[in-house]
């Protein structure tokens, strides 16, 4: 990961807008209550959650549709921390890749980036890292996402 600096500014769009949509999304309620929010800067957000059993999956790790919820979450907090928009569009694509895992218990540090935010599309990558030590280490999945934000 970069080594650089939060701005403030955005980090407090970035918790506003979050705390906006938050009493609208269910899903979001549930898997993402307890997220916080540790770093915004032009489209990049990083937040940190403790996985408890509601995340995990039959095999005890960390679930799938989990994975996907977050990529779909950051990928909107990293368009809204791209110029302080407060419309992030609506989903056309998304992918994952599932390469290691965590369990309940586990901390997990979720990173996403804006890398095109256009007047039609935005694209975004998230990285979720399992932490080690109070560090981001491995990664426990990745993806991308796109976004239609004429809307």
């Amino acid at each position: 990961m970069a080594t650089e600096e939060s701005n403030p500014e955005i980090l407090a769009h970035v918790e506003k807008f979050w705390e906006g949509r938050k009493p609208h999304s269910p899903i979001y309620q549930f898997l993402l209550e307890d997220v916080e929010l540790t770093f915004a800067s032009k489209g990049v957000v990083r937040a940190r959650l403790l996985l408890t059993k509601n995340h995990i999956n039959a095999h005890g790790g960390l679930h799938g549709s989990v994975s996907a919820t977050i990529v779909d979450w950051i990928g909107g907090l990293a368009i809204a921390a791209w110029e302080n928009r407060t419309k992030t569009g609506v989903s056309t694509d998304i992918h994952i890749s599932y390469v290691s895992s965590a369990k309940d218990g586990d901390w997990i540090e979720i990173e996403g980036r804006a890398e095109k935010v256009g007047g039609t599309l935005a694209y975004t990558r998230t990285t979720i890292f399992k932490v080690v030590d109070g560090k981001p280490g491995p990664v426990v999945a990745t993806g991308s996402h796109t976004k239609f934000v004429r809307v």
